[in-house]
C-alpha cells in the first residue's frame, strides 16, 4: 500500500513558496446594512445582512440616482454601528462633512479616514500599503476595516493627466477599463482573507443596443467580473407626499435599484426604494412592492392582504402597510429555517391546493 498524502506538509511548502496564497474557505461572517430592508434581502438573503465583508460589491447608476446615498452615507454610518472603521476615498470632491453628519456618519477620524484622491494608481497604492500594514499586524489586533471609494468611474490614468497637460481631451479609453479591472482583481484577493470589505459606486451609460436595453456600466466588464455583487440604479422622480398623495411637486426620488450579480440571493431582482428630501429613506419603503410581487402580499378588492403562519389575516388599504405590520411579514420570512420567499410562498399554494381530506390524514398519521 502506497505512502498516504501529506496534506500538513503541502499546506506548509506551498505556504512557504507562494507569497500572498490563502488556503480555505473564506464566506462572509460580517454584514453591512444597506439601511433598507428590501434592497438588503435582494442582495444577500436575508432582511438585516446587506453587501458583505471580504468582498466587493458595486453600486452603479447615473448621476443623482442614489449611490452615494447609499454607499458613503447609509453603509458607512451602519458600519460605525458595528465597530467597523472606514477608509472612505472621495475621487468626486463631493462628499461634504455636512451631508455625512445629516446623515448620521461620524467623521471623527478614529472611526474614518477620508481621502481625496483622482488617480487609480494613487488608490492601488493606498490599499496595497494598508493591507501589507494589516498583514503585519497580531490578528487580535486588527480591526475590521471597509474601504469606500466613490466613485470608480472619476478616476484616472497618468495618459488622462498628461493629456490633460498638453489640452487632448481624447482620454485613455484603452488603458482605464484595464486599470480599473487591475485595481478590483488584485484588492479581491487582498482582502478576501483578512474580511476587509470593499464598496465601490460607479456610472452608466445609455445603451446603443435595441436588444440589451440595460444601462451600460463604465469602465468595462473586467471588474465586475471580479465584484461579488453589482447593483444597478436609476433614478425616477418622487411625486407622492408625506401621506402617500399622489401630487405634481417633486418630492424626492425614487431609486430604482436591479441587482445585477449576487452571489447569495436570485439576481437580476429589483425594487423601488423612495428617498424623500425632506425625510429621507425609510428602511421599509419597497417592502409593500417586493411582498406583493412575491405573492406574500395578495390583492383583495383595492386592499392587500397577509395570511400570517399561525393562519391570522392581516388585511388593510395599501397607505396602511405601516412599518409595524411590515415588520410582522418580515418575522414569519426569517423564521422560515432560511427559506427564501419563492420557497415559502411555493409551499403555501402546495398546502392551500392539496385536497383537505389528505391534508388531514398527513396530520393524523393515516397512510391509507
Amino acid at each position: 500500500m502506497g505512502k498516504p498524502f501529506d496534506v500538513s506538509k503541502f499546506r506548509k511548502d506551498i505556504t512557504k513558496s507562494i507569497d500572498g496564497l490563502s488556503i480555505g474557505f473564506h464566506d462572509p461572517t460580517d454584514w453591512v446594512s444597506t439601511g433598507n430592508y428590501a434592497l438588503n434581502y435582494l442582495i444577500s438573503g436575508d432582511f438585516n445582512k446587506g453587501v458583505p465583508m471580504g468582498k466587493v460589491t458595486v453600486f452603479a447608476g447615473e448621476s443623482g440616482a442614489g449611490k452615494s446615498y447609499f454607499a458613503s452615507a447609509n453603509i458607512v454610518k451602519n458600519a460605525q454601528e458595528q465597530g467597523i472603521f472606514v477608509v472612505l476615498i472621495d475621487s468626486e470632491n463631493a462628499l461634504d462633512e455636512t451631508w455625512l453628519h445629516a446623515l448620521g456618519v461620524d467623521t471623527d477620524e478614529s472611526k474614518l479616514l477620508k481621502l481625496s484622491m483622482s488617480m487609480i494608481d494613487d488608490v492601488a497604492k493606498t490599499i496595497s500599503t494598508f493591507m501589507k500594514d494589516y498583514k503585519a499586524m497580531p490578528e487580535e489586533d486588527r480591526p475590521k476595516v471597509l474601504f469606500v471609494i466613490d466613485s470608480l468611474g472619476m478616476l484616472l490614468t497618468p495618459t488622462d493627466v498628461d493629456q490633460f497637460d498638453k489640452g487632448d481631451m481624447k482620454g485613455d479609453m484603452g488603458r482605464k477599463p484595464k486599470a480599473l479591472t487591475a485595481l478590483v482583481r488584485n484588492t479581491v484577493n487582498m482582502i478576501g482573507s483578512y474580511n476587509v470589505g470593499m464598496v465601490c459606486t460607479n456610472h452608466t451609460y445609455a445603451s446603443q443596443d435595441m436588444f440589451d436595453p440595460d444601462d451600460k456600466i463604465s469602465g468595462g466588464q473586467g471588474f465586475i467580473y471580479a465584484s461579488s455583487i453589482v447593483i444597478a440604479m436609476r433614478k425616477l422622480k418622487l411625486k407622492t407626499d408625506a401621506d402617500g398623495n399622489k401630487t405634481s411637486d417633486v418630492h424626492g426620488i425614487r431609486a430604482a435599484c436591479k441587482v445585477m450579480k449576487t452571489r447569495y440571493a436570485k439576481p437580476f431582482e429589483g425594487v423601488q426604494v423612495e428617498i424623500p428630501y425632506e425625510t429621507g429613506m425609510s428602511a421599509t419603503s419597497g417592502l409593500i412592492d417586493l411582498f406583493e410581487k412575491k405573492g406574500l402580499l395578495v390583492k383583495q378588492g383595492n386592499r392587500l392582504k397577509y395570511t400570517t403562519t399561525s393562519g391570522d389575516e392581516m388585511i388593510d388599504f395599501r397607505k396602511a402597510w405601516t412599518s409595524d405590520k411590515l415588520e410582522v411579514i418580515m418575522k414569519d420570512v426569517s423564521a422560515q429555517d432560511g427559506l427564501s420567499i419563492d420557497d415559502i410562498v411555493e409551499t403555501n399554494e402546495v398546502i392551500e391546493s392539496a385536497p383537505t381530506e389528505t391534508i388531514i390524514e398527513e396530520e393524523n398519521g393515516s397512510t391509507s
